[in-house]
């Protein structure tokens, strides 16, 4: 399996081909609906009512994993972390991919208009494994808030991974495994 380390450059997005599997490290950001309500109106695309707030993150080369962490158990750095249903967020991603987003790990298929938007901004959809949460969080290092803490399990984490596990499930080219 191949290694990619994060920030996602363009030219390793390029690279991916759908199907194949990768191993993810580096930083990465929870967000899932209401989460993204809120970052797209902070872009100013008129989606909610954070219109002029700050991004709480750089969104450019980022990748944005679709879950909400389960409370986090003593002594473990996050609780179960699968992934949510990615159409869930299909209205947003296209905006996102415009202003910088890379890359997306969730599970599910995508709309024509995000398999569009990925293609046309050269972005990568990966997907993860379902009803592993509890597995997937052995690859998380760190983990905290890094905005939107009033939305609890929906709020926004910054997680540090070694070796999370994908498949790519939508290449820059716009091939799906679906």
């Amino acid at each position: 399996m191949k290694k990619i380390n994060l920030p996602l450059e363009k030219k390793e997005i390029n690279k991916l081909k759908a199907g194949e599997e990768v191993f993810l490290n580096g930083i990465i950001y929870t967000a899932r609906d209401q989460a993204h309500k809120r970052l797209v109106s902070a872009l100013g695309k008129g989606i909610g009512g954070d219109r002029g707030k700050e991004m709480p993150f750089d969104i450019r080369g980022a990748v944005i994993y679709y879950c909400g962490p389960a409370k986090t158990p003593k002594g473990k750095i996050i609780g179960s972390c699968g992934p949510t249903t990615s159409s869930r967020m299909d209205a947003f991603t296209p905006i996102l991919l415009k202003c910088g987003l890379s890359g997306m790990i969730g599970k599910g298929k995508r709309s024509l208009e995000v398999r569009q938007a990925i293609r046309k901004y050269k972005g990568v959809y990966f997907l993860t494994f379902a009803g592993c949460g509890a597995l997937l969080n052995k690859y998380i290092k760190k983990a905290g808030i890094a905005a939107y803490a009033d939305l609890g399990p929906e709020a926004v984490y910054k997680l540090e991974v070694e070796d999370f596990p994908l498949i790519v499930g939508i290449d820059s080219k716009g091939n799906s495994v679906y």
